[in-house]
């Protein structure tokens, strides 16, 4: 099997290369379950997305694609949640770092010159994880919420009915 790699590439750097995919590939399941079990917690009303659409984000290559997506749907259900529950927290909460997230992953693709790549890759990770974190502080608010006043409540329907 190994006769067939370029004289350059070592089985050591063959096998690095595969341990750091797996542990690509493990980063983006557990960033998927976050974004999974944020929109268990949402109402289905309120969702933009099934909760099971959040695994395509650990597709590789279609999560080119499938950011965006996810970015976008997500805001929008989690914009919806807060609005029933009458929540403050910023308008289109986790948006703008998610579309930095996005766009730093895709740019990474592209056929740019070495410098360039890196520079968006290391910029990449810090949105990724910035992204990441910001997701999970709406999931541990919205937690906090359902705790306090149950799945079902909605602040619009108990006003109606005072």
């Amino acid at each position: 099997m190994f006769e067939m790699l370029p004289e350059r590439v070592t089985e050591e750097m063959l096998y690095a290369a595969l341990i750091a995919g797996a542990i690509r590939i493990l980063v983006w399941i557990a960033f998927a379950y976050t974004i999974y079990s944020t929109l268990k917690l949402i109402k289905k009303e309120n969702q933009n997305i099934l909760p099971s659409q959040a695994w395509f984000v650990a597709l590789p290559l279609f999560n080119i694609f499938w950011n965006f997506e996810v970015v976008r749907r997500l805001t929008d259900s989690l914009n919806n949640e807060f609005y029933d529950r009458q929540v403050e927290v910023d308008d289109r909460p986790t948006q703008k770092w998610g579309m930095w997230f996005a766009w730093t992953f895709l740019i990474s693709f592209l056929p740019l010159p070495m410098f360039i790549i890196i520079v968006v890759s290391v910029l990449h990770l810090v949105y990724f994880i910035t992204y990441w974190v910001k997701v999970h502080e709406h999931k541990v608010l919205l937690k906090m919420h359902i705790t306090q006043f149950g799945k079902d409540y909605n602040a619009h329907k108990n006003e109606d009915e005072d």
